[in-house]
């Protein structure tokens, strides 16, 4: 994706709602009792970390146990150092006290705690960046820096990889209509950033790419959860047990899930929205247009999958009045650029969602070249009578309108293969009378209908009429 790629939108839940879920995530949960914890004899060493012998205690106040307590316990406390919940007040003597940020959890707005979040996330993503410690100190070079040609490991590359592989799993989940509800297999999210989208079979080559992606990412995965990103189901350690054998490729859904599953929280999806943000990206989230104009509304959800087009579109009618909003939609849908036909097509689909209330504007437009074909349909639909009859030209009009929309919406989709089929069986001499249509979009539409219609005969018959309409509008 370049920086002004536009992704579909995100179905966001309320702040308030996402900043509870952040209080209960671990890894912060965790560093804010160790702030309230810190105290005049609390010792960090050098880099800021808590001295090992107040490890113990650290993991104590936890509630950890274990081999890996005292580990968790330094987590937690360095994640509470880089958010700013505490500071350090001497280097020198290593004290610290907690900072004013920690009065933020309890007494701030839910941005003030998400943003405390949001910090504390790049802590770990930064982490799960960063090979196996033991790895690195088993590098160590003399002079105690570490040789990273040795480790094989490229840092930028390496979070770029997480990077690509948190943007394909942020795809997935805006791209569902109930987004966030689908857990990803392991296996298949490794594979959309390794496996070239041109490539037929999979090299042995690229799937052993792929096998030892999952591997690193089963580790990251481990490392996010706690953070409140994923929820994840580990790669089933059985798969992993014989070093020498290659696992068997999965035969079922039960047996896919061994491989490891990853699922994008709501909180999740707001983090990655952000950092989409802050990196250049275009990352519209739902109800974003719900105070602009209906200009905006209407090109702005053009590109939207169509779950996520209602939604915006009952947000922005939520504020207005039917005959207001009915009236801003129609105005909005006028015109002969190449972005009106979907404009039209998103006018019609919102005015589905208003009621009776709105007739007097579609009736103030039925003698308008452009809307009042729609206007008809809508009419006609919510039982008003004393709709007139179309004139046969606005007929075809509103035709030519409607395939161009669809074409813009879907490109060659089989809901379009019917509608053209449709069309050309039901309207006897259709291509005769058609090319004659003023609308920009006739050769456009005429062609697509050339490719599209199964019967040769019926095919040839477009696109001789494409011609002649290309040739009438002068191109």
């Amino acid at each position: 994706m370049s920086d002004s790629s536009t992704l579909p939108p995100a179905r966001l839940r309320p702040e308030a709602e996402l900043a509870r879920d952040a209080l209960s995530a671990p890894v912060l949960s965790r560093a804010a009792r160790l702030a309230r914890w810190a105290g005049p004899d609390t010792r960090v060493d050098a880099g800021g970390g808590l001295v090992e012998e107040q490890l113990p205690t650290a993991a104590e106040e936890l509630g950890l146990s274990g081999d890996d307590a005292a580990a968790h316990a330094s987590e937690a406390w360095r994640i509470a150092v880089d958010t700013g919940l505490v500071e350090i007040t001497d280097e020198e003597a290593g004290t610290v006290t907690a900072g004013e940020d920690v009065a933020l959890l309890t007494g701030g707005s839910p941005q003030d705690v998400l943003g405390l979040w949001l910090t504390a996330l790049e802590a770990v993503l930064a982490d799960a960046s960063v090979p196996d410690l033991d790895d690195l100190v088993d590098a160590m070079a003399e002079g105690g820096e570490v040789d990273l040609s040795s480790l094989d490991w490229d840092p930028e590359a390496e979070a770029e990889f997480l990077d690509s592989v948190l943007g394909n799993l942020y795809l997935l989940t805006v791209g569902e209509d109930r987004p966030g509800d689908a857990s990803v297999p392991l296996p298949a999210l490794a594979a959309s950033v390794i496996v070239p989208s041109d490539m037929g079979e999979p090299t042995n080559d690229v799937l052993e790419q792929v096998s030892d992606a999952m591997m690193r990412l089963d580790d990251q995965f481990r490392l996010l959860e706690p953070i409140g990103l994923v929820e994840y189901q580990p790669v089933d350690e059985a798969l992993m047990a014989d070093a020498d054998e290659e696992p068997a490729a999965p035969v079922d859904e039960t047996d896919v899930a061994r491989y490891g599953m990853v699922r994008l929280t709501p909180l999740g999806l707001y983090g990655l929205r952000a950092r989409l943000l802050e990196a250049g990206f275009e990352a519209p989230a739902v109800g974003d247009l719900s105070d602009k104009g209906a200009d905006a509304l209407l090109d702005g959800t053009a590109p939207f999958p169509p779950a996520a087009a209602h939604a915006e579109t009952e947000l922005w009618l939520a504020g207005r009045s039917a005959l207001v909003a009915a009236r801003e939609l129609l105005a909005a849908a006028r015109g002969s650029d190449t972005g009106a036909p979907l404009r039209r097509l998103r006018c019609q689909q919102a005015l589905s969602l208003v009621g009776t209330e709105a007739e007097p504007a579609l009736r103030e437009v039925l003698d308008d070249a452009e809307l009042g074909g729609l206007a008809r349909v809508w009419l006609t639909e919510h039982g008003a009578r004393d709709v007139p009859a179309p004139p046969q030209e606005m007929v075809f009009w509103l035709t030519i309108d409607t395939v161009a929309a669809q074409l813009a919406a879907e490109g060659n989709s089989e809901e379009l293969r019917a509608l053209v089929e449709g069309l050309a069986r039901q309207h006897s001499g259709f291509f005769d009378t058609v090319w004659r249509v003023e609308h920009p979009a006739t050769p456009d539409v005429l062609e697509a209908m050339g490719r599209l219609h199964p019967d040769k005969k019926v095919a040839k018959e477009a696109r001789k009429a494409a011609f002649k309409a290309r040739s009438q509008q002068g191109g």
